[in-house]
């Protein structure tokens, strides 16, 4: 299906395992991935790469029966020119969406988007503001970009980054990124859940 930390993946825990989770102290991690051609890279590479560090972090997340990572979610934007099998921005929004939603309604409320493409930031940023407001969920997004893993690059040398990361020959940098990541996803599950079940108050009409 994908690389993933067999301990953490969503698909491979038990109807008992779900039963024994804190729903309000259990954190979801939504993969999110794009196809795009670059270079002699194989078409999944933001999967890739995106999985191989999500995979080091959950091992070396401090509370690992804290959390739970669902398959990426491939069919999603893609950059202008080189994406493929990329969807039109509601679709795309629609989709990240209804897998939150099925999250949530599995009881539990704190969602990472963990991004890997540049394509898709804004996308995130969007789509966590609006299951926030119009479901009450405690959304939170972290880019590879900003752990400093360009995967929009077509320079050689950053093709070339990005192949050893999958051939697994940059073992070094996988592990300095999966620790990065673990350290924020550490400081996302010691976050206090929102009050009030995430619901926000009405809205007060402002004073003449």
């Amino acid at each position: 299906m994908c690389v993933c930390d067999d301990a953490t993946f969503w698909p491979w825990r038990t109807w008992p395992d779900f039963a024994r989770l804190p729903p309000t102290e259990t954190m979801v991690v939504v993969p999110v991935a794009g196809y795009a051609e670059r270079g002699d890279l194989p078409l999944d590479a933001e999967e890739g790469v995106l999985m191989r560090v999500l995979q080091r972090a959950a091992r070396l997340f401090e509370r690992p029966d804290r959390l739970l990572v669902v398959p990426p979610l491939r069919f999603v934007l893609g950059p202008v020119g080189t994406g493929v099998f990329a969807v039109e921005p509601p679709l795309a929004h629609a989709f990240i969406a209804e897998v939150c939603r099925s999250v949530a309604a599995s009881g539990f409320r704190r969602i990472v988007l963990c991004n890997a493409s540049p394509a898709n930031e804004e996308l995130c940023d969007v789509a966590a503001r609006d299951l926030r407001i119009d479901h009450g969920l405690q959304l939170f997004c972290v880019h590879l970009g900003a752990l400093g893993l360009a995967l929009g690059a077509s320079d050689p040398a950053g093709l070339a980054q990005i192949a050893r990361l999958l051939d697994g020959t940059a073992s070094d940098a996988l592990e300095r990124h999966g620790r990065h990541l673990a350290s924020l996803l550490g400081e996302i599950v010691r976050r206090p859940a929102l009050p009030g079940g995430g619901h926000l108050g009405p809205v007060r009409p402002s004073q003449p």
